[in-house]
């Protein structure tokens, strides 16, 4: 892990604080670390908890170890202890988060879509109820499929609400359905149906506009949704989806199939597979689709940018080698993270696009 990749591991740990509300302050443009000074503990140091204290309200010890809890087993980081006033300092691991990174690759490509997911016997049962609008039942479906990662079960019901400005998407816990909690979502334009919508745009454009913005903002819904190009989140997400499984096939013609036997540096691919338990997990507890929306984007920019720098497949003479048959795995681990969120939304993921 370079001092750059360390940076950015901090700068989204804290992005994960504030998306989870353990941190309500600004997220900075960047985080700095720094070498250790002689007689100092780690390899790095990093003052940004001190940075943060203040617009957070918190001391900064109490910062450091938010943000310590979310970069504790990150690969690469072997340790990571707060010091003085509140600083960061971390020890780095390669040997240790190379076999992270190998046994992370090999456990999404054997669970493929169950990748991320709570596995637990009779968890509690959901009950969600929802307005009588397109909008509020697509995101209580969505909103179920989540608490079902969870482990949770889930009934989905449908009612009247009398105030068409605002819509609530009520979530009750079992067995005595004690209130659990509410999101208020805007709803779309009076008049606007399902079906409307998916002849206009196409079932999945539909699902991602009205399931990507937050659900108490707007979802524009406009022809912008349909634009195959890389100015759309929606089209890149599932156009990397599409390269994943053309890489798969391209390289079955060429005579070999993916194996994880040689460490890749795709740092933030590597990152990006790591964090989907997390974003479920998150998703789930704030009832918020959108969450995974983001998610998957962040994941389709980064699998996108490694194949500009990393070819899975073998160009010109060359032969297939352990670091094709390894690029080839990650490439393929992307494509069922990416399968296994749009899932989530409701959304196909094309084997072509």
């Amino acid at each position: 892990m370079t001092p750059a990749d360390l940076s950015r591991t901090v700068l989204h740990a804290v992005r994960r604080a504030v998306d989870e509300d353990a941190l309500r302050a600004p997220v900075p443009a960047r985080v700095r670390v720094e070498r250790t000074r002689p007689g100092g503990s780690g390899d790095y140091a990093c003052a940004v908890a001190l940075q943060l204290a203040g617009p957070a309200a918190l001391p900064a010890r109490e910062v450091a170890a938010l943000l310590r809890d979310r970069v504790v087993g990150v690969p690469g980081i072997g340790r990571v202890e707060i010091t003085g006033a509140g600083f960061l300092n971390f020890t780095l691991d390669a040997s240790a988060g190379a076999q992270t990174r190998a046994a992370r690759v090999r456990e999404v490509l054997a669970l493929g879509r169950r990748y991320g997911r709570v596995a637990t016997e009779a968890g509690r049962l959901h009950r969600l109820h929802h307005p009588r609008e397109v909008r509020a039942a697509v995101l209580a479906r969505s909103v179920g499929r989540l608490l079902r990662t969870q482990g949770g079960q889930v009934l989905v019901c449908c009612t009247e609400e009398p105030d068409p400005g605002w819509q609530r998407l009520r979530v009750d816990v079992g067995p005595r359905f004690a209130t659990e909690g509410s999101t208020e979502i805007r709803p779309v334009p009076a008049g606007t149906t399902a079906e409307a919508l998916a002849d206009r745009l196409g079932r999945d454009a539909a699902l991602w506009g009205l399931q990507r913005p937050a659900a108490h903002d707007g979802a524009p819904l406009g022809d912008d949704l349909l634009v195959q190009g890389e100015g759309n989140p929606f089209f890149l997400v599932r156009y990397a989806h599409a390269r994943a499984r053309a890489l798969t096939r391209e390289a079955a013609r060429l005579g070999f199939t993916a194996g994880y036997d040689a460490d890749v540096d795709a740092p933030a691919l590597h990152a990006a597979l790591a964090d989907y338990p997390g974003a479920l997990a998150s998703a789930a507890r704030h009832h918020a689709p959108d969450r995974v929306a983001r998610y998957l984007e962040a994941v389709a920019d980064a699998f996108l940018g490694f194949l500009a720098t990393t070819p899975p497949l073998p160009v010109g003479d060359e032969k297939p080698s352990a670091a094709h048959r390894s690029r080839l795995a990650l490439a393929e681990a992307a494509g069922k993270v990416l399968a296994g969120g749009l899932f989530v939304l409701g959304i196909s993921a094309p084997e072509h696009l």
